[in-house]
Formats: structure tokens, sequence, C-alpha cells
């Protein structure tokens, strides 16, 4: 019979030593980032450039993304069943729109979106933005914090509607433009927007606004030739009972 009592070769001690500590080692994950999130593409995420005038999404399209505007202006618009159209949002860099979406009950656009200036934005598919918004509490902090800023926009936009004169709904509306507000230094120079679409967005005519812009310019509130700037005096009008 054959022995089979052969010496077997000793193990490298040192290679098990180091897999032994390399399965000990705490590993530390990477920090999520909120804002690197929403800057860049990749899964689930697309960027996209909007030309100005351009529907981005149209009521009653499939809820299945959100947006995240990084640069540009955009409107909110609802038609009602007669046909008639009312803006509900004016939307800008910082901004999410389409958070509709998130809602499981809403499967359906509630509004329309346009372009009011060439827009850059980040798509974001709804199952990838919940999936974010479960696991990082950072991006859960942003969210919240522009649905809160958001519904205070909302109540604000409605008792401007119901008490103020088109006058001071004018200055509000270049105001919020111009980011007056808003964290960081105000822009000062707003969207070379029309009168007309001024006046759509302030919910009064085309000669009314004509009328109170020359009126501001006159009064030193802004400038403007083509493009319009913005002066901290605006806020008389508003403030001015």
């Amino acid at each position: 019979m054959t022995s089979n009592n052969r010496k077997r070769k000793p193990r490298n001690d040192s290679r098990l030593s180091a897999r032994i500590a390399l399965l000990g080692r705490k590993i530390v994950p990477a920090q999520f980032d909120a804002a690197e999130f929403l800057a860049k593409s990749g899964l689930g995420k697309t960027l996209l450039a909007l030309k100005k005038k351009h529907t981005l999404f149209s009521q009653g399209d499939p809820a299945d993304c959100i947006f995240f505007v990084q640069d540009g202006r955009l409107k909110l618009t609802v038609v009602s069943k007669s046909g008639k159209e009312a803006m509900i949002a004016l939307l800008g860099p910082g901004d999410f729109i389409g958070e509709d979406c998130v809602s499981a009950a809403n499967s359906k656009r509630l509004a329309t979106a346009v372009s009011i200036t060439e827009c850059a934005l980040l798509r974001i598919e709804r199952e990838e933005m919940l999936r974010v918004l479960h696991q990082e509490h950072a991006l859960s902090d942003v969210f919240c914090s522009f649905l809160l800023a958001r519904n205070a926009r909302i109540q604000e936009d409605l008792i401007d509607q119901m008490f103020n004169s088109s006058e001071k709904r004018l200055a509000r509306i270049l105001l919020l433009l111009a980011q007056f507000g808003k964290e960081g230094k105000p822009e000062k120079v707003i969207p070379n927007l029309s009168h007309q679409m001024l006046a759509d967005i302030v919910g009064t005519t085309r000669p009314r606004v004509t009328f109170f812009m020359n009126r501001f310019r006159k009064l030193g509130f802004i400038d403007y030739n083509g493009e319009v700037q913005v002066h901290n005096s605006l806020l008389n009008i508003i403030l001015h009972d």
C-alpha cells in the first residue's frame, strides 16, 4: 500500500493575514453629495437643454419623471375644460418641476411646463428619484425644503391675486425674477420677457404692463433697454399701502 501521509505545504501565513485584515477593515462609504447628484447625468438621469418657448411636458402627459432646473426660467400653466388658461407658478434655478410624479396618486401631469428662457435641466426617472429619496437624507432635505417653499409661494400668490393691484403684482413678479428674497446675490438683470408674457404671468393686460413698466422706469425702480435691471427700490411699490 502506498502511504498518503505526505507532508502538506505550509500555507502562506502572510497572504492569509492580509486577507483577514482586509475583511476586518471598516469600509467607509463615500458621502452623498446632493448638489453633485443634481448637477450630473448618470443612472436614471439625463441632462437636457430646452430652447425658449418650448414645452417640457403638457397637462395630461404621463407623470413618469421629475426635472431639476439648473438654469433658466419656466412657467406652469393649467387649462380649464372651457379652454381658459391660467399661470400657476414661475420656476427657476434650484427648483423642481413635475414633482407630482413622486406621488403614486398622480399618474398624469396636472399642468403644462413651458420655458420662458433657454433652460438647462436634469431629468430624473421616477424610480431613481424615489430610490435616492429613501436612501439619502441629504437629497430628502433639499426636496422637502423645496416643497415647503413652494407651498408658501402658492399661498403668497393666492393672496397677491386676491388682494393686490396689478401694479403690485407686476412689481412682485419682477422681484421674483431677479431672485430677491432667495439665498445668494440677486441677479438684478432679469430675462428679456415681452410685455404680453408679463401680462399673462401677472393676470392683466399688455397695455397696463407697459404703463406700469414705464412708470417704474421714470421712478428709478428699474432700467430697461431690452434687458430689465431691477433695483431694490422697487420694493417700495409692494410695501406702500
